[in-house]
């Protein structure tokens, strides 16, 4: 799971991010239907590196098959890590991978990095939409809150109960009416009213919303009144866009070198800058997660993500989707 609007000024987690390392699966625990989490710990009992809250790692499962997931419990659970994986028949392999995995195994991760941290002590409300799998960043997010003393709200949509991960884990907070649970049955009229939480912004107030494509979509219809630096969101994968793309070759130049590259129409950018020996980092290679933004200054590109926002989209592009509408692009490289 991936995200979200992007913190350009964020800050790496403090392990180096592109560095894998094993550890063992202390735990398997089936959640909610299709739903499973899973409990990692270091092979030799160390602390694992330190994470913020809405952090993810990247495991590692062979083939070619990297995913993102959410880290789920509280950053100063420093002897463990957990993600949760919603089992997708459908999906490109990845949570397949995941589910036969068992206890004891050693699999190998890399991170943990954050696009989908927490606002900082001068937030009035933290209000925070998960819908379904969605939730998982949320339960890291909830405690560090918790430790903090600020106020939060989590509305949680499923389909059903049973569909409903982490129900103990959140029943005093349920309890409490901090957490609100809503379903919806199968039918989005019956779930949320988004549009009447989301539409009253105050300021101070700041926004966190993870889930499905459509469950997305609705939310972003109804944020006219909230100003971007108090929006934070993060995708499972590359929402659909409906655009019918065709590829194009163009020129990317170096900006400090001058250097001027041929980008074919089979290539992205990124390709061909590491295929030259610049290093940049990826992770979705979709444009859904923000890790390989890149400033440019000269030319239009053909923004592909879903990550930027219109002010972002004058100065940065994604280098692993983005394309050219110009001849040529110059990247502040």
């Amino acid at each position: 799971m991936m995200n979200a609007h992007v913190d350009i000024n964020h800050s790496p987690e403090t392990r180096s991010t592109r560095a894998t390392y094993f550890v063992r699966v202390q735990m398997v625990k089936d959640e909610a239907a299709g739903i499973r989490s899973f409990e990692l710990v270091s092979p030799n009992g160390d602390q694992l590196p330190p994470f913020t809250a809405g952090a993810h790692i990247d495991v590692h499962l062979g083939n070619n098959i990297v995913r993102q997931y959410s880290l789920s419990n509280a950053p100063s659970e420093r002897e463990k890590f957990r993600i949760a994986v919603l089992l997708d028949a459908n999906g490109r392999g990845g949570s397949l991978a995941m589910h036969k995995i068992k206890e004891g195994q050693l699999i190998e991760i890399s991170g943990p990095r954050n696009h989908f941290a927490l606002a900082g002590p001068e937030t009035n409300l933290h209000l925070m939409l998960a819908g379904g799998i969605g939730v998982t960043p949320m339960m890291s997010m909830i405690p560090e809150l918790e430790a903090r003393g600020a106020n939060y709200a989590l509305h949680y949509c499923t389909r059903t109960p049973e569909n409903t991960a982490f129900l103990s884990d959140l029943a005093a907070r349920i309890e409490s009416k901090a957490v609100r649970v809503h379903h919806d049955n199968g039918d989005p009229a019956r779930g949320l009213d988004i549009k009447a939480l989301v539409s009253n912004y105050v300021p101070g107030m700041h926004l966190y919303f993870c889930g499905p494509a459509g469950f997305m979509a609705k939310i972003k219809e109804h944020l006219g009144a909230w100003p971007p630096h108090a929006v934070h969101f993060e995708h499972f994968s590359a929402p659909e866009t409906g655009a019918d793309y065709e590829n194009h070759p163009f020129k990317i130049v170096i900006r400090k070198t001058g250097e001027i590259l041929e980008v074919s129409a089979t290539e992205s950018i990124v390709d061909v800058l590491r295929a030259r020996g610049y290093s940049i980092e990826t992770d979705c290679r979709e444009g859904f997660c923000g890790t390989c933004i890149t400033r440019y200054v000269g030319g239009t590109p053909e923004h592909r993500d879903c990550v930027l926002s219109a002010s972002e989209r004058q100065k940065y592009l994604m280098v692993c989707c983005a394309r050219a509408e110009s001849p040529s692009l110059t990247l502040d490289l």
